[in-house]
């Protein structure tokens, strides 16, 4: 599943554009991202909580990269980041540009996701 490109506010996934951030799934069907759940915690989506890690996450899968904004304001928050380490699950957290190209580059069991405005 390609991701063909991004510009401020989309993402086009397949041919498939999405005005909102993404989560591509190891089986590489693509959902809204739950953001929600960080926001509550912090007041904003641009810090990743434990409980948006554990929506993300799945078993299997080897890495995780974000797309981390057009200018790469998002990242993980502690608890998040130990969240993943404790699962084995590497996270790679690049500005999303950069994000697509690693995404597209690698064949590891890998989730996506992508966050396409600041």
């Amino acid at each position: 599943m390609p991701i063909d490109g991004t510009e401020f506010g989309s993402i086009t996934i397949n041919g498939k554009t999405y005005e909102h951030d993404v989560i591509i799934r190891l089986s590489g069907t693509v959902e809204k991202r739950k953001k929600k759940l960080s926001k509550k915690q912090y007041g904003t989506s641009h810090i990743i909580s434990k409980a948006e890690a554990k929506s993300v996450f799945e078993n299997g899968c080897d890495l995780l990269i974000i797309g981390a904004g057009q200018d790469g304001n998002v990242h993980l928050s502690p608890e998040a980041s130990a969240y993943f380490a404790k699962n084995g699950c590497e996270v790679i957290v690049q500005p999303t540009p950069e994000a697509i190209r690693s995404f597209n580059r690698t064949h590891e069991k890998k989730i996506g996701l992508m966050h396409v405005t600041c």
